[in-house]
Formats: structure tokens, sequence, C-alpha cells
């Protein structure tokens, strides 16, 4: 189909549909009369929503999250997705009481989740992410992928300490308050 066809069935101008070709996004080839003919059925098109995920572990961290989505709005744009939505959202990546997060997986109308790092969307279990959604035809898009497996046994093994170290100290702070609590009722009897 021509060029113009295409951006008008998928509802682009001709000029964004141009710059997909010429990004190699669109797959076709130019006649020699100028006229550009794409192949009609693409992955990617305005009937998917694609959702951005900007995730920061703490609150201080709060002003790389704006960074975070911006980085990630961009690189949606260079590949001619257009976002339906921003979700920003400060937890940690360890545990699973992230709602927004949630509440985008649950959502089925979403079928292109884009994150920065996979660790943005969960430190464990990533595989079982993608292969979930991948059974609904939806994707998890990762932005920078490691590039060895070294990086990845190195992120999950400071995961896996640091989980241990909250879970530990999250413990040693409950048994202080319990303490706390049991010696002020005893007080007041």
């Amino acid at each position: 189909m021509k060029l113009s066809a295409y951006a008008r069935k998928v509802g682009v101008t001709y000029k964004t549909a141009w710059l997909w070709y010429k990004a190699g996004q669109l797959q076709g080839y130019q006649m020699d009369t100028g006229t550009i003919i794409v192949e009609a059925d693409e992955k990617v098109s305005l009937s998917d929503k694609v959702v951005v995920y900007a995730r920061v572990s703490s609150s201080a961290d709060r002003d790389n999250l704006a960074a975070q989505a911006q980085r990630l709005v961009g690189y949606c744009t260079a590949r001619g997705y257009q976002v339906q939505q921003v979700v920003k959202e400060v937890g940690s990546g360890v545990n699973d009481s992230r709602p927004k997060f949630l509440a985008l997986l649950a959502d089925s109308s979403v079928t292109r989740i884009v994150v920065e790092h996979k660790d943005r969307a969960t430190r464990f279990g990533f595989r079982y992410l993608e292969t979930l959604l991948g059974q609904q035809q939806r994707v998890i898009e990762v932005v920078n992928v490691a590039e060895d497996g070294q990086e990845d046994l190195l992120s999950d093994l400071v995961a896996i300490v640091y989980s241990f170290c909250a879970r530990l100290y999250g413990q040693r702070r409950a048994k202080r308050k319990t303490e706390r609590i049991t010696a002020e009722l005893q007080a007041d009897d």
C-alpha cells in the first residue's frame, strides 16, 4: 500500500509515516517515481495502548522520577509509539505492593508497558511477567537491556541482600515497638 494510504489508515500525518519509514520501523520500498510502498500489517498501531512506567525506590529520588519518565516518553516518540499514559511511582521493586503497577498489569487494554530497566518493573521474576503478558498479546518493553548476564547477576545479588537487610531491620524495629507497647501497658496496670 502507498505510504499516504497507510498514514490515513493508522491516523497519522504523512510526515510521521515517512519518518517511521526512514527510521526503519515500516517495511517497504521506494519506487523509481519516488512513491513509497509499505506492508499493510504493522505490529504497533494507534489502537495499541502504550503506557510508560517510571519508578524510583525512595522519595529522595523523586527528581530522578520525572527525568526517567521524560527519557521514556522520548524513546517512545522516537519509536513511533503514541503514549497514552505516563505512570510514576515511588516504591521498592522488591515488594509487590505497588498499586499503580498492579493496576497497569490488571488493565487488559494496555498492550505495551515501557520501562527503562528490568528492575523498574520488578527485581525478581521479570520473565514470569513477560511470559504472562505475552499470553495476553501484551508486551513489556525494556529500553536499557543489560549487555551481559554478569550485570543482571550482580544486580540480582544486590537486590537479594537489600531485601534481607530490609526484612531484618524491619523485624528489629517491630520487636522494639512491641516491647515498648508492652512496657506501656504494664506501666498502666
